[in-house]
């Protein structure tokens, strides 16, 4: 989330030799005119890796030796972090920087909320969450005694015995498309992962013929954004709500919430940074990138005037105005959460009274397949519109528009990684098939106009 004049910065320091050191900090210090009298205050927090301890103590003598302050929390999640800088920075108005304060700040919301739903029972209740064997599982357990009365969950990978990801995890599922090692699933039970650091989440299902079925950042997005529209609309304000995506959105999911919902979607670049930045720009901007990493940003005009709301309105309105405040406050808006985002997943879900399936089946994904291909140099590549046009190499962008042509509901756009020589190929349409062909035609046209190395690209996957 570093600006990138900073990003600059950082690999200047990490490239530097020992006896510059004192040299780069300068010219950091000078180029953006830092003022070494102020006070410096460093948070820290470390995961469960072997590693953590060592990094988090030299962090500690790097601050003590430049003569700066420091709060080391210990064990901590990547967002709960996050939630502690928040915090300090605004005085204490967003939360309490402790780690009770984070849990009695969600955990709060989280049961006020579904003290609302009027399904009763236990279907909507109990949870599996798979917790990646990362810090997660420590945090959870800890706090879930704080929201039991709302949600019962069962944690597996909780580090006892795997290791960090391994064959488990948000990232593990979404791109084998099967449940984590571990976990025994039964038809129709709702479960979720979580990543190694806990800011991404996904949600799956097994039904009742025993497939698997995935809901991706893009179906998250969506059932969230939906209910805050509807809240608004019962309200009777008419804030603007955004939702923002990147290339790799499915396209169902775009259509249904333009079309459906008639919620505005903006697209930006991949990486996290350029939606954070996309969804400041509105009241309530609700970004996610498939891979479940997200979050709701609510700016500070919309929290007062929701407060007001949820004070002056008559009975129905004030309810659901009543409901918007807790949400905003189960929201960790420092940055994508997975606990945050599962407490108002399963919040929302018990609201509305759905099932996973019924959430499931609000639209239906379009098949797409992803490649990569081998070039010389993926610099001949350059994108223009939110990366789903190509600029270069010359007749690239003409050769994808031709072969789109050809399949129905399809697209498909090209992009050079960012950290390797290859180029990435998304491509959807109306069937697996057709996705598959479009995909492997338009990785040929990359290999040819675009200079590939190695083998040409070969159907079949």
């Amino acid at each position: 989330m570093l600006a990138p004049s900073w990003e600059e910065h950082a690999t200047c320091l990490a490239n530097a030799e020992e006896q510059d050191m004192q040299r780069v900090l300068i010219d950091i210090s000078e180029k953006e005119a830092v003022n070494l009298q102020q006070d410096a205050f460093v948070v820290i927090g470390r995961d469960t890796r072997p590693s953590s301890e060592k990094l988090s103590q030299s962090v500690i003598d790097g601050v003590t030796v430049l003569g700066g302050q420091f709060h080391d929390y210990g064990l901590l999640t990547t967002p709960q972090l996050h939630y502690m800088v928040y915090c300090r920075n605004t005085g204490g108005r967003y939360g309490k920087a402790t780690i009770e304060g984070y849990y009695q700040k969600l955990s709060k919301a989280f049961v006020e909320l579904t003290k609302q739903a009027s399904c009763s029972g236990d279907e909507y209740r109990s949870l599996k969450v798979d917790c990646a064997n990362g810090i997660g599982a420590l945090k959870l357990r800890e706090m879930e005694h704080y929201f039991s009365q709302g949600l019962s969950v069962q944690l597996f990978n909780d580090g006892s015995k795997g290791k960090l990801n391994h064959l488990c995890g948000a990232d593990f599922v979404k791109s084998h498309q099967k449940p984590p090692q571990g976990m025994e699933i039964k038809s129709n039970e709702r479960c979720c992962s979580f990543d190694g650091d806990a800011d991404r989440i996904v949600y799956y299902y097994h039904d009742a013929d025993g497939h698997f079925h995935l809901i991706d950042g893009d179906k998250i997005a969506t059932l969230i954004s939906s209910f805050l529209k509807e809240l608004l609309v019962e309200i009777g304000e008419s804030l603007n709500i955004g939702v923002v995506q990147t290339a790799y959105a499915n396209g169902s999911s775009t259509r249904y919430l333009e079309e459906v919902m008639k919620v505005p979607v903006y697209c930006t670049k991949t990486g996290v940074k350029h939606l954070h930045h996309k969804a400041q720009e509105f009241d309530i901007g609700v970004y996610f990138e498939a891979n479940g990493h997200g979050t709701a940003l609510f700016s500070t005009a919309v929290e007062m005037k929701i407060k007001q709301s949820a004070e002056q309105l008559e009975d129905k309105k004030r309810k659901a105005a009543k409901m918007l405040e807790n949400i905003i406050d189960l929201f960790n808006q420092a940055a994508g959460d997975a606990i945050s985002d599962m407490l108002v997943i399963e919040a929302i879900l018990a609201l509305k009274g759905l099932t996973v399936q019924q959430w499931d089946a609000l639209y239906t994904d379009l098949p797409n397949r992803q490649l990569k291909v081998q070039v010389a140099d993926r610099r001949v590549i350059s994108t223009t519109n939110a990366e789903r046009q190509a600029v270069t190499p010359p007749g690239l962008q003409e050769a994808i528009n031709d072969l789109v042509k050809k399949y129905k509901l399809s697209r498909a756009f090209v992009r050079p990684s960012g950290t390797e020589d290859v180029v990435r190929v998304y491509a959807e349409a109306d069937s697996q098939e057709s996705a598959d062909h479009l995909a492997h035609e338009v990785s040929l046209a990359v290999f040819q106009l675009a200079g590939g190395i190695g083998e040409r690209p070969q159907p079949g996957f």
